[in-house]
């Protein structure tokens, strides 16, 4: 077989919409020419590439844009008109609060509960092993309270509400509502978006304490189901003794940072997006994308401030 195919000149075409290359090889079918393959790889990229590349990284930067100037605008009217119109604003916040928080306390105290039993399994299965359940406490502080309690909050929060805020203010656009509060005098800014953000960012953090306490909480009855020996007072004693002050400062900050990323990402695409009603559901799946990638940049931020402190 290789005899056959020796000396036989096998000729490649790589072709695209603006460039073709041939290359024609000597010796086996299946080799590439050590230094044609480093040109083929060292060639610019077709220029449907280099569009496509420059589109996405054009688009991320006016969206970047797009959502620093909306931010500036909304803590702008909060800082400013936080007390103006106060019989009407104060009982939108109060229903924001109850559709991101008070609504959604019970699945959040069954997800806790799954959580802490999670984690205290997987725990106690392996300090078992190595006879250190002494470190029990110290786990559920570094895995619930510094890292999953506030992050996974914030993703149920934007799956329920978040996408909620997107829906609502995108139809709003859409039918023309927004510009009919303009023509009334009325901010949207201050009538629509402020009681969500406020609203949301005081719900993503009392959810997260909820949250917290019923992961540590159910964590200890897993133990204690598992036969695990170590008395109420021992485990709740590791639990103080690995909570720091830094600890409590830092989830309040996050917690509350989660909430207002979401709720000014999802108000953004909601009123700054859809022109039309079919431009809503992009819209959504755009905001929920990119509050994902927000809420985990900005925890990689608080990490890199644990590494450092």
């Amino acid at each position: 077989m290789n005899s056959f195919w020796s000396g036989v000149k096998t000729p490649l075409t790589l072709r695209n919409k603006t460039h073709t290359f041939t290359f024609v090889e000597k010796g086996t079918a299946s080799g590439f020419d050590a230094s044609r393959l480093r040109f083929l790889l060292r060639a610019p990229l077709p220029h449907a590439y280099s569009n496509y590349i420059g589109r996405k990284l054009i688009r991320f930067l006016l969206t970047i844009q797009g959502l620093g100037a909306f931010t500036l605008i909304t803590l702008g009217v909060i800082f400013t008109k936080f007390r103006k119109a106060r019989a009407v604003i104060f009982p939108l916040i109060w229903q924001e609060l109850t559709r991101s928080g008070v609504k959604l306390l019970p699945m959040f105290l069954f997800l806790s509960v799954a959580l802490g039993l999670v984690v205290i399994g997987q725990a106690v299965s392996w300090l078992t092993r190595v006879n250190a359940n002494q470190y029990l406490g110290t786990i559920m502080v570094l895995t619930v309270v510094r890292e999953l309690g506030p992050l996974l909050t914030a993703f149920l929060v934007l799956m329920r509400s978040g996408t909620g805020n997107v829906i609502e203010l995108g139809t709003a656009r859409a039918l023309g509502e927004v510009e009919a509060l303009e023509a009334l005098g009325i901010d949207p800014i201050h009538y629509l978006v402020m009681p969500r953000v406020i609203g949301m960012a005081v719900g993503v953090f009392a959810l997260t304490v909820y949250f917290i306490l019923g992961s540590l909480l159910s964590g200890y009855l897993w133990a204690f189901l598992n036969d695990v020996p170590i008395r109420p007072g021992e485990y709740f004693t590791q639990l103080a003794g690995a909570l720091t002050y830094m600890d409590f400062v830092v989830l309040a900050v996050k917690s509350t940072l989660f909430g207002i990323l979401i709720s000014v990402i999802t108000c953004y695409h909601g009123l700054a997006q859809p022109l039309r009603l079919e431009e809503v559901s992009p819209a959504t799946v755009r905001a929920v994308a990119q509050s994902v990638i927000a809420c985990v940049f900005l925890d990689a931020v608080f990490i890199i401030i644990y590494l450092a402190t």
